[in-house]
């Protein structure tokens, strides 16, 4: 097996020492961090499976954020924003604040009070960023939706988060083209009375309706005064919610606070990315993931880091985009996808190799595990064999990086393909069925022991749910979803999902969503749907899909139904394959058998089938995949 030892000399060795010592003392020390209007009386309140940290603490997300970094330098750069079109903006931590301030004050005059929901749905824009901080500042709970979404997702999340105000654009800019949003969120809301107010952001200048309930933020928002105190909160206020894919048709509402997660957060950032006043630091993700909201928006800014934002696809118009951003601004981390980098790897070595990357010092992958080919080639092609990469684990539930090396407090072996260790802090098992440690080198599942800052406060609005999804399976251990096994030098190594979620191009969906998706169509009477591997993506869709009695299966239909899936779901859930079917395999009890699909589809070898209910299921789905052999690359 490869290993590097690269590191940038930093060498604490207290920290990991305390952390493992006492726990919940050590993260009492990341707290002091933090500014704190009033300092909590107790550091943990754990009454399983809900944690309350820093009990009695009063603090603000926003303050946090800008206020603290105002008071060190207010004229540093704070954003170095780049459009796909060639536009560009820069914002100090000065303008940051003033415009969070005239956004909290537009909120608090539509009536927006502490502890009410604003649904935010907007581009990669700096107005995305001061949405989110002008909602902390108040004690409003944003919930943001990817501007990738189509209007039923965003009516399913605004009506589960019963969302006073909406914040969206006349439209964003992707691949040359204008997404139409305010169109998008104008059919999302459509016969919602409990919206009060849609503030409008003019962007790309596209024609639209304004409509009575519609504000323009040029108008009414930059009218404001732009002076608003900060609300301080208890360190249990509830900071967002963020709704993921999870193995129910409905997406969960992953509720997070506030002082035990800006720890979590301000703690990872500085360990993993050795921040440091001289750095540009670049983060790729969509805000509307958790990863934005960790590390581009609370993250970086807690730490007074300058930052680039770009909106667009990191590929137009040509290959090279990225690397351009990275010379046009001297980056020097860059923290992305192994989705992306395997895009890029395929594009070949020379739009890298033609742009001057010498600034880069730290390079980062999230959201899936990178395959140590992909890792060796961004460590040899992109860091030039000089940059550590730091490949985190966490999920939206965990707030933050859970497992990753830490170039910030200490020298490690790199291994490509493995996340490294668990962060200080951090408890970490895997586990088999009966919560027992497997062995070194063991495929099972992946456990948190103890509870830690930056934990989901609860799904929104369903305890119960939050109980029987992250705590039902092992007591007193959170339940990841994720296989994996960890090696004799305590480094772990993530093995995929365990349970009926996918990850395409790194972001979670669930099976049942997508089901459901088809299911609502007027032709659909059944549909399954699974994941197999893709050269770019990860993983890919395949559909299978049952049809009323009556209905013909056609071309056209197969096109009607893709195009479906995007109008409910989104593009992001597009199945690259859809095949129809008579029947689907299930248990006797009529539960569909995924992990049959999944084998026939990978074409491995099917063990047990003594719960299946018809084996002629089977035989009919080998046939329906019969042309799609040249399309998996097997003869």
């Amino acid at each position: 097996m490869d290993s590097y030892d690269i590191g940038l000399g930093n060498n604490d060795s207290t920290i990991r020492a305390l952390a493992n010592q006492d726990n919940v003392k050590f993260w009492e020390s990341q707290a002091e961090n933090l500014f704190w209007s009033e300092r909590w009386h107790r550091a943990l309140e754990w009454n399983p499976p809900f944690a309350r940290w820093f009990v009695g603490g009063k603090t603000n997300a926003s303050y946090n954020a800008l206020d603290v970094a105002v008071k060190k330098n207010p004229h540093k750069k704070a954003i170095l924003w780049e459009g796909e079109d060639g536009s560009n903006r820069t914002l100090t931590y000065q303008d940051l604040l003033f415009k969070v301030a005239k956004l909290a004050n537009a909120l608090k005059k539509l009536g927006v009070k502490k502890g009410d929901r604003v649904t935010i749905y907007l581009p990669m824009v700096p107005e995305l960023i001061i949405s989110l901080l002008a909602c902390a500042r108040i004690g409003a709970i944003h919930t943001v939706i990817f501007s990738g979404f189509s209007a039923q997702s965003i009516r399913d999340r605004v009506i589960d988060s019963k969302s006073s105000v909406i914040i969206t654009a006349d439209g964003g800019r992707r691949r040359g083209t204008i997404i139409q949003l305010k169109n998008v969120v104008d059919d999302a809301i459509e016969g919602l009375d409990f919206i009060q107010s849609v503030i409008v952001l003019e962007h790309t200048g596209n024609q639209i309706t304004y409509n009575a309930k519609d504000k323009k933020w040029n108008e009414f928002v930059d009218s404001m005064e732009p002076l608003c105190n900060a609300e301080m909160l208890d360190s249990s206020h509830p900071l967002y919610i963020l709704y993921t894919s999870g193995t129910t048709g409905k997406p969960k509402g992953v509720l997070h606070g506030t002082g035990g997660y800006l720890t979590h957060v301000f703690a990872t950032f500085k360990w993993i990315f050795d921040i440091r006043d001289s750095d540009v630091y670049f983060c790729t993700a969509d805000i509307g993931w958790v990863t934005g909201h960790s590390y581009v928006v609370y993250g970086p800014l807690m730490h007074g880091a300058t930052q680039v934002m770009y909106e667009g696809a990191l590929d137009y118009d040509t290959p090279a985009r990225i690397w351009e951003i990275i010379s046009r601004y001297r980056v020097t981390i860059l923290y992305t996808t192994p989705t992306a980098l395997r895009m890029f790897m395929k594009s070949g070595d020379k739009f890298p190799n033609s742009n001057n990357l010498t600034s880069l010092r730290l390079l980062g992958t999230v959201g899936e595990p990178i395959n140590p080919q992909v890792w060796k080639w961004y460590f040899k092609t992109i860091g030039k064999e000089k940059c550590p990469i730091v490949d985190t684990w966490w999920q939206t539930e965990t707030g933050a990086a859970m497992i990753s090396p830490l170039p910030g407090i200490e020298t490690i072996r790199l291994k490509p393909g493995s996340a490294a260790r668990p962060v200080p802090g951090i408890c970490i098992s895997v586990v088999d069925d009966d919560g027992k440690q497997v062995p070194k080198d063991s495929k099972g599942y992946l456990v948190v022991e103890n509870p830690w800052p930056g934990m989901l406060l609860t799904l929104w609005g369903n305890d119960e749910k939050y109980k029987t999804v992250y705590w039902s399976k092992y007591k007193h251990m959170y339940y990841a979803g994720d296989y994996a096994m960890q090696d004799k030098d305590g480094y772990v190594w993530m093995l995929g999902r365990a349970d009926d979620v996918l990850k395409v191009a790194g972001h979670r969906l669930g099976t049942a969503e997508i089901e459901s998706g088809f299911v609502s169509h007027k032709t659909v009477a059944e549909a399954a749907v699974c994941g197999v591997p893709h050269e770019v993506k990860g993983e890919s869709i395949i559909a299978f899909v049952v049809l009323k009695d009556g209905i013909t299966p056609t071309q056209q239909l197969k096109k009607d139904l893709v195009t479906h899936i995007r109008k409910t779901i989104g593009p992001i859930a597009s199945p690259d394959q859809l095949f129809f079917v008579k029947k689907l395999p299930k248990t006797r009890s009529g539960k569909i058998m995924r992990r049959l699909l999944k084998a026939i589809t990978q074409d491995e070898k099917i063990n047990d089938v003594s719960t299946l209910e018809d084996e002629a299921s089977v035989d009919e789905i080998k046939s329906a995949l019969a042309d799609l052999q040249h399309t998996l690359g097997r003869s």
